[in-house]
């Protein structure tokens, strides 16, 4: 195979997935503020929480129009870049993409027409369940594509047929409640929960700053304050939980987080910065946090944590154990009515590490005819790269902990101190509004980069996955893919500070005027 289109295949899949993940933290997020703002407007009548309502809807319908455009050509990528895996895994992956472009997917588009047309057609109580839907399909799409990854990360409820030479589901019921996959979409949808705070609380700051606006800016902060403190602590707590399957699930994948190359004796450390060294086996200048690794990755203080030399040798073992199963597998292809009852059950004895030994698929047609060396070149292929994951899982965890504080901070302003805000403080709002995105990137990196060698962990190779393309085909989809996005990026940006520049569309005049009339109400009769 030319590991040449491989590579070029995942720059491309991993350049548009990253790209079309710019926008689906903030609509995640801003779907559930826009529904809590208009709550309260349909409770207290204000015209100000419907200005708000309005203002930041305008903001989400903007992001979540350019969402749509991305997360389309994502899809259509399996098909044309990825056609083995789609062939392999489809009876599988494709039922969760199914169900959420049939339900969640048109769900969400539906209500959200009815939501940004509906104002003056439909009852404030009528209009506010639209919020509400359009919130909760923005919520259940996110669902069921990450009930999808999450099977990628941890393939349940299927087996391989060796008469098909497909995977196929066997319960629908352990794919949906794939614990990888509930961890996942918690942890993300809290993440977006946070991204569209940081979001509501920086561009308030803006208008603090500037003197506009700050009816809206204050009561926006102290909405998107309290509910980004809640998401912010949830995403520390969910991804704890996202290590611990990762300590039940993908041993390799927490091994290289941690850059963990020996077995640590219980309970493992944490390593809080180091140098990693692939080549050498070793992270230089290592400094260990005691406990903490071995209580987020077992949960005790007595169960190991595996590295990364001896999941290799691990590894180097289920690379011969798939081999029997290959070899298996040929003789009931090459005739399956006359397949011996002895061949079928040593497929299915060592039919687990199938996986394993089309790793070597790599290096030659036939993997029965791998060498040692190319046995162990295939084990050590197991081992991602291990120092950008290393740095990405800590840079994301750093941030996390910088958005507790800074939404404490602003809470604790706004909830008793009287919503005074020092304009250091305002500032700092204003320019950490890209953070909580840089974050959400290094997640993916993290979560996908770190399943590498694998498309779908321990049964696909990601070599195996990819369709019979040309480097020139792909370069020059790359190109084409790259200039889109730089407009559709350029647009987006551009819209969105417009709008913000621009400030609410809804006269102002509305709430002086209620403010008026709701004094008048409350005034003594002469």
């Amino acid at each position: 195979m030319d590991i040449g289109v491989v590579e070029l295949s995942r720059l491309q899949f991993a350049m548009t997935a990253l790209y079309h993940f710019l926008f689906v933290p903030l609509t995640l997020g801003l779907s559930i503020l826009v529904a809590i703002m208009e709550t309260v407007y349909v409770m207290t009548d204000r015209p100000i929480w419907r200005q708000m309502t309005k203002f930041w809807g305008t903001l989400f319908g903007i992001n979540f129009a350019m969402g749509v455009a991305t997360g389309v050509v994502m899809e259509f990528q399996f098909g044309m870049n990825w056609s083995y895996y789609s062939h392999y895994v489809g009876d599988v992956f494709g039922a969760p993409l199914a169900i959420e472009g049939l339900m969640a997917f048109f769900l969400e588009a539906t209500f959200v027409g009815l939501w940004f047309f509906g104002w003056d057609r439909l009852s404030k109580v009528g209009h506010l369940v639209v919020a509400w839907l359009v919130a909760f399909g923005s919520n259940f799409s996110a669902l069921w594509i990450l009930i999808a990854n999450g099977w990628m990360q941890n393939p349940v409820g299927a087996e391989f047929n060796p008469l098909t030479m497909r995977m196929e589901m066997t319960s629908f019921f352990e794919v949906m409640f794939n614990t990888v996959a509930q961890a996942k979409f918690v942890h993300t949808v809290s993440a977006g929960y946070v991204t569209a705070s940081v979001f509501v609380l920086g561009v308030s700051a803006w208008f603090l700053l500037k003197g506009r606006h700050v009816g809206l800016a204050r009561r926006s902060i102290a909405v998107a304050s309290s509910f980004g403190l809640a998401a912010a602590l949830s995403v520390v707590v969910l991804g704890d939980e996202s290590g611990y399957d990762a300590g039940l699930n993908q041993k390799m994948k927490l091994a290289a987080i941690e850059a963990m190359w020996e077995t640590e004796p219980a309970p493992a450390p944490f390593t809080l910065v180091g140098i990693p060294d692939q080549q050498a086996r070793e992270t230089k200048w290592a400094l260990h946090v005691p406990y903490v690794m071995g209580l987020i990755g077992t949960r005790s203080l007595t169960e190991e944590i595996p590295g990364i030399n001896q999941l290799e040798e691990e590894a180097e073992r289920r690379v011969r154990s798939g081999l029997i199963a290959y070899d298996a597998l040929m003789t009931i292809q090459q005739d399956r009515e006359a397949t011996d009852r002895a061949v079928m059950q040593s497929f299915e004895d060592h039919s687990d590490d199938l996986g394993y030994a089309l790793l070597l698929r790599r290096y030659l047609d036939d993997p029965r005819e791998a060498t040692d060396a190319q046995i162990a070149q295939a084990a050590e292929d197991t081992i991602p790269h291990v120092w950008p994951i290393f740095w990405a899982f800590r840079i994301m965890v750093g941030l996390g902990f910088l958005f507790i504080a800074t939404m404490g901070y602003f809470f604790v302003q706004s909830s008793f101190r009287g919503g005074r805000y020092p304009v250091w403080a305002l500032r700092f709002a204003v320019l950490i509004i890209p953070a909580p995105w840089i974050a959400a990137e290094l997640g993916w990196i993290v979560a996908e980069y770190g399943r590498q060698p694998w498309t779908v962990d321990g049964i696909l190779p990601t070599a195996l996955s990819v369709s019979a393309l040309s480097v020139t085909e792909l370069l020059l989809t790359i190109a084409g893919f790259a200039t889109f996005y730089t407009v559709l990026f350029l647009i987006e940006v551009k819209l969105l500070l417009k709008y913000i520049r621009k400030g609410p569309t809804e006269d102002v005049q509305l709430t002086e005027d209620w403010n008026t009339a709701h004094r008048a109400r409350l005034a003594p009769a002469e």
